[in-house]
C-alpha cells in the first residue's frame, strides 16, 4: 500500500503513541502479578515459569488481540492511528505475530528500529519493513472532506 505523505504518521506520533502503550502494558502486567500472588505459586521455584511465562504473555496478547480485532492499541487509538496490511486491510493472526516478532529486536535495540521511520522515506519503522505492515493516520470524517 502506498500511502501519501499525510497518511503517514510523524516519528513522534509513534513514540507518544508507544508511551500510552507502554503504560496500558504496565497496567496490565502489575493487574496480572497482583492475580498471581493472590492465587498463584510465588516467583520462585517451579513458579518461576508461570511468573516468565506471564511477563511475556500478556504484553503479546495485549498487542495481538489489538491490531487484530480493530487495528489500534489504546496508545494508537490516542493519537489517531492504525496498523493495516500491504493492502491497507486490518491484519490477519498471523500477520500480527509477525508484526510482533518482528517489533521485539527492533524495539531492543535502544529503540533503533521505530527510530528509523523518522528517516524512513515511506515512514516505515523496521518492523513494519520486515512484516509488511504500516501504520496510518486514521481521520475523522469531517477531516477527510477538507
Amino acid at each position: 500500500m502506498s500511502a501519501s505523505p499525510s497518511e503517514s504518521p510523524s516519528l513522534w506520533r509513534r513514540i507518544a503513541a508507544a508511551c500510552y502503550d507502554l503504560l496500558a502494558v504496565a497496567a496490565v502486567g502489575l493487574a496480572s502479578a497482583f492475580l498471581l500472588t493472590a492465587v498463584g505459586p510465588g516467583p520462585q521455584g517451579a513458579g518461576l515459569i508461570l511468573w516468565r511465562g506471564t511477563l511475556v504473555a500478556v504484553p503479546a496478547a495485549y498487542f495481538l488481540v489489538s491490531w487484530v480485532r480493530g487495528g489500534q492499541t489504546l496508545g494508537m487509538r490516542a493519537w489517531g492511528l492504525r496498523v493495516v496490511d500491504g493492502k491497507g486491510r486490518s491484519l490477519s493472526w498471523r500477520l500480527a505475530a509477525l508484526r510482533l516478532a518482528a517489533a521485539l529486536p527492533a524495539c531492543s535495540l535502544l529503540g533503533l528500529g521505530l527510530l528509523w521511520a523518522g528517516l524512513d522515506r515511506e515512514g516505515l519503522a523496521w518492523h513494519d519493513r520486515l512484516s509488511g505492515t504500516r501504520l496510518v493516520r486514521r481521520y475523522r470524517v469531517d477531516q477527510r472532506r477538507r
